[in-house]
């Protein structure tokens, strides 16, 4: 590794540093940059890269953290980020400044007024995050959400367009179990008052990766939309909270159905059933099978 490291100049090896903590599966990252950090053996090209990955990683991966106080949770997005390092809670309208590398909240402050909604919007919002808590609990039961106002946050009465966004991740890391994985799902939930109609469009995510004796990963992704009538703040978010379960339901009801055909569908195109003894390996008594032993009983080693 040392020679080939040796070969790359700084861009391309601050590239393929990115790109290994970049593509690390949910949970994984600090483990990777481990390994990566004594790989590369130059601190330099390192800490570029972690400090130009990790913060992208955290956005799209959708990490929550725990204020320094435990008052609540702060999760990691690009619809919250109010400056650099910085991420606003609206349920408890405080901004969390978070070291990226460390994947930590070092300490909060107040948010400030211009940080928040109008309170028309809070409405709204405070609504939905109410209905999407209480799905969130029963669908994902180590699941995190959290609701923002990404346009028109400065709205004070009806009449004008706003955007919220709805965000729910959870996850499921077992290391100790060489298994871990998560789920994330973006809700953009577009309010027009000029049609007084609510546009809503999905974007859900599951990643899982497996790695007892082997490397296998799942990555899907499946995008949707649909849309409801503009009404009341809290019957505005009962609707949407239903659409929400409804194509969460749906598409994990999807996902199992295709994983447990695998055998009879995709695995069957992929290779063949049987090998061409047409006997299935034994792999309840893979002791009688060594390749080593073989090779010195055709050599004469050991005799």
């Amino acid at each position: 590794m040392s020679e080939i490291a040796e070969q790359l100049n700084h861009t391309q090896k601050l590239d393929i540093a990115k790109w290994f903590l970049l593509n690390s599966p949910a949970g994984e990252i600090q483990y990777v940059s481990k390994d990566l950090k004594v790989l590369l053996e130059d601190d330099d090209v390192y800490n570029c890269a972690a400090m130009e990955a990790f913060p992208m990683y955290n956005k799209s991966h959708l990490i929550c953290l725990e204020f320094p106080d435990r008052s609540g949770d702060v999760i990691v997005s690009s619809f919250n980020e109010v400056a650099d390092n910085q991420y606003l809670d609206p349920r408890t309208t405080q901004v969390a400044i978070v070291d990226h590398v460390k994947q930590v909240c070092t300490h909060a402050r107040p948010a400030s007024d211009e940080e928040l909604p109008t309170p028309f919007i809070e409405e709204y919002r405070c609504a939905l995050d109410a209905e999407i808590m209480k799905y969130v609990s029963e669908a994902y039961p180590k699941g995190v959400c959290a609701v923002y106002c990404v346009t028109g946050k400065d709205v004070e009465e009806p009449g004008s367009n706003f955007e919220l966004a709805v965000v729910i991740c959870a996850a499921r890391l077992s290391p100790q179990n060489f298994c871990n994985g998560s789920w994330r799902s973006i809700w953009n939930v577009e309010y027009n008052d000029e049609e007084q109609m609510v546009e809503i469009k999905g974007k859900l995510q599951v990643g899982a990766h497996y790695f007892e004796e082997g490397n296998v990963q799942l990555d899907a992704k499946h995008e949707c939309k649909d849309s409801t009538l503009l009404q009341s703040p809290e019957d505005s978010a009962i609707a949407i909270a239903n659409i929400v379960r409804q194509h969460e339901t749906e598409y994990l009801a999807s996902l199992e159905a295709s994983y447990l055909n695998l055998p009879d569908t995709t695995f069957k195109d992929l290779r063949r059933k049987l090998p061409v003894t047409r006997t299935l390996f034994p792999w309840h008594n893979t002791m009688q099978f060594s390749l080593t032993r073989d090779i010195s009983k055709e050599l004469g080693i050991g005799k």
